[in-house]
C-alpha cells in the first residue's frame, strides 16, 4: 500500500472503532508502520477523536516516539506504539482504546475465559499490564507494555485499556471488537454466576485458528466499512 492508501484506511478504521463503541473521549489512538521504512509508523494526533483523523493530521513518528513529520500535536502516549514496534518486528499496526467491558475484565484480575467464539482468539493468549493505571508516558512504560504483551494479539492495561496489534488495520481493529465482545460476555457470564464447564482445549484451539485466518479480519473489516460509509452516505437531518 501506498501512504495515502495507509492513511485513508486509518481514517476509516477509526470511524469504525468510533462505531464499534471504542472511543473514550480524544484518548484512543491508531498506529500503523510505514512499509517502506520500518522505523518511522504513522499514528493518529492528540485532542481530535478516532472518527477525527484526515490525511493532514497524521503524524509521522520513529521508533524514539519523535515526530518526523507533521504540525499536530503528539500523543503523550506515544510510546505504547514504538516500543511495541521495536519488539515486535511482526506488528504493523497499534491500536490503543478504553473498552469498558475490557478494562472492568482487567479490573477482576481473572484470565480471559472461552465463554464464547471470539474469546478463543485469546484464550491463554492475552497478555496483562499491571504496572501502573497511569498514561503510559515514558520508554520505559511502553517497554513494559511491550513486554506484557509478549507474542499475543492484545495486552490488558489493568484498570486502564488494552493495547491491540496486527500484521494489518483489519486485523488489529477486528482484533479489538472481538476482544471487547469477549470480555462482554465473560462478564455477564460470571455475574450470572456458577459458569458451566468450557469446551476441550482441542475444540477450542481449532476454532482459534479457524477464525484467527487473515481473511477472516479482511471480511469483517470489510463490512464494518461498508456499514459505516453506509450511515455517512445517508443525509443528516436539520
Amino acid at each position: 500500500m501506498g501512504h495515502d492508501e495507509i492513511k485513508q484506511q486509518m481514517i476509516w478504521a477509526g470511524k469504525v472503532l468510533v462505531a464499534e463503541g471504542q472511543d473514550d473521549f480524544t484518548r484512543g489512538h491508531i498506529s500503523f508502520r510505514l512499509p517502506d521504512n520500518p522505523s518511522r509508523f504513522f499514528m493518529k494526533p492528540h485532542s481530535l477523536g478516532l472518527d477525527e483523523i484526515t490525511l493532514e493530521n497524521i503524524l509521522t513518528i520513529d521508533l524514539d516516539g519523535n515526530v518526523v513529520a507533521g504540525t499536530a500535536r503528539r500523543h503523550s502516549e506515544v510510546y505504547i506504539h514504538s516500543e511495541i514496534f521495536k519488539q515486535r518486528p511482526d506488528v504493523h499496526c497499534v491500536i490503543h482504546t478504553h473498552p469498558p467491558y475490557c478494562v472492568a475484565l482487567s479490573a477482576t484480575g481473572r484470565p480471559m475465559r472461552c465463554y464464547s467464539q471470539p474469546s478463543a482468539l485469546f484464550y491463554e493468549a492475552l497478555g496483562v499490564y499491571t504496572d501502573t493505571i497511569n498514561l503510559i508516558r515514558t520508554p520505559e512504560m511502553g517497554a513494559g507494555v511491550a513486554k506484557a504483551l509478549g507474542p499475543h494479539r492484545a495486552v490488558l492495561l489493568k484498570n486502564h485499556g488494552v493495547a491491540v496489534v496486527g500484521a494489518s488495520i483489519a486485523e488489529a481493529v477486528v482484533s479489538a471488537i472481538m476482544l471487547e465482545n469477549a470480555a462482554m460476555v465473560q462478564m455477564i457470564t460470571e455475574a450470572a454466576g456458577d459458569p458451566a464447564l468450557e469446551f476441550m482445549r482441542a475444540d477450542i484451539e481449532k476454532l482459534k485458528a479457524d477464525i484467527g485466518r487473515p481473511e477472516q479480519f479482511v471480511v469483517n473489516f470489510d463490512y464494518l466499512l461498508r456499514r459505516v460509509q453506509r450511515r455517512e452516505a445517508v443525509p443528516q437531518e436539520r
